[in-house]
């Protein structure tokens, strides 16, 4: 069975793309400490390993985040 959709019900469901994956990142990211495992988070310059306990272990220093404008392009070297 396909299902047709409008522009205006497409535009609403990808305004909702951002939300939901914000929050089924930080799910990913708390299942993965409450089941034992570590998780890598960015912040500060630096890439942590963080641990269930809490701890965090630096990894690797990394350069600052690159601010970008909605519909901006940019070239990888």
């Amino acid at each position: 069975m396909t299902m047709t959709l409008d522009e205006e019900t497409l535009k609403r469901l990808e305004d909702q793309v951002p939300e939901l994956t914000d929050i089924a990142l930080k799910q990913a990211y708390w299942q993965a400490l409450a089941s034992g495992s570590s998780v890598l988070e960015a912040e500060g310059g630096f890439i942590y390993e963080v641990f269930p306990d809490g701890t965090r272990k630096p990894v690797k220093q990394i350069l600052p985040p690159t601010p970008v404008k909605i519909g901006q392009k940019l070239v990888l070297p």
